[in-house]
């Protein structure tokens, strides 16, 4: 059988995330420049080889002052690690279109193994006569594993920023 290419198609595709501030409620933001290949045996997806990458300069929370705070030293230092990447390393079907994805995460150069829930959408042909497919896509780290260790407590010696980073992508790949 042969090899699919499938590209990223930006334009119908996000990567948003959320942490708990002050232990009471969430912070959201997303990143807003990524990329992504796949590549299947034909369309079955169980084979699929993918990488996945974020820009850290792109992290937006839609306040200025957090979003400079978040690429420096303390957070992602987005100047000295640009990206944030992912390399799937296997593939499971839990349940109908319900599928866990094990890969290796890394960010700021440290790697660490995750696996992410994936839920398949299914395949369909846009009106340009592109053939598409669509994932949405929900994982969650502990981001000291990741060198995101900033901190500060809050009078009643609570953390100001959760541990806990949960994810959610909603992605679409062009069939090349």
């Amino acid at each position: 059988m042969s090899t699919t290419t499938w590209n990223l198609d930006t334009a119908h595709s996000e990567v948003n995330f959320k942490v708990k501030h002050l232990v009471i409620s969430s912070v959201s933001g997303k990143f807003k420049n990524f990329s992504s290949t796949l590549s299947t045996e034909g369309d079955d997806f169980s084979t699929a080889s993918i990488s996945f990458e974020l820009e850290t300069a792109s992290i937006d929370t839609g306040m200025d002052m957090r979003d400079a705070h978040l690429r420096g030293d303390d957070f992602f230092n987005a100047e000295a690690f640009p990206k944030i990447s992912f390399t799937a390393t296997a593939i499971r079907l839990v349940a109908g279109s319900e599928h866990e994805v094990e890969g290796d995460l890394t960010i700021r150069e440290i790697t660490k193994p995750i696996t992410l829930k994936v839920d398949f959408g299914g395949i369909a042909k846009d009106p340009y006569g592109q053939i598409k497919a669509g994932f949405e896509v929900e994982g969650k780290i502990i981001r000291s594993e990741f060198g995101l260790s900033w901190n500060a407590l809050t009078e009643a010696g609570g953390a100001v920023v959760s541990d806990e980073v949960k994810f959610q992508a909603n992605v679409q790949y062009i069939k090349q």
